[in-house]
């Protein structure tokens, strides 16, 4: 007896089944724990900001002389996933905006994200403040 040696076509088919059943369910939860980073580093970005700000409004009692051009982008260096906007209102109030860009607009949970000078955090998505900060 002659024993040939190798796959069927029916074996090949169910593996090439399992391994795009397999990629389908990894590839969305992949790509939504890459946005979950990114927003995590938009977030250490918007409360370092912060910190500078009340440094400088402690040194001269006004956060009007902060110079938040290095900080346009998050994150700085690479490519930018949420743009960064200061806003000393006046001279005792503060508002940064970290808003989504690139494939990060598709972050729909949590959207643009904001923090004052009170501290008070603000996030535009599905999730709200208590689901995304």
């Amino acid at each position: 007896m002659n024993k040939t040696k190798g796959f069927t076509l029916i074996e090949l088919l169910i593996v090439i089944v399992i391994v795009a059943v397999l990629a389908a369910i990894a590839l969305p939860s992949y790509q939504e724990h890459v946005r979950k980073t990114r927003r995590t580093q938009a977030k250490a970005d918007l409360l370092e900001i912060s910190q500078m700000l009340e440094r400088e409004f402690t040194l001269s009692r006004s956060y009007a002389g902060f110079d938040g051009s290095t900080f346009t982008t998050s994150p700085r260096s690479g490519t930018a996933y949420y743009t960064i906007e200061i806003d000393p209102q006046d001279a005792t109030t503060f508002t940064i905006t970290a808003t989504p860009t690139a494939s990060q607009t598709q972050d729909t949970k949590c959207g643009t994200l904001s923090l004052n000078q009170l501290g008070t955090k603000t996030a535009d998505g599905t999730l709200g403040v208590a689901g995304c900060w």
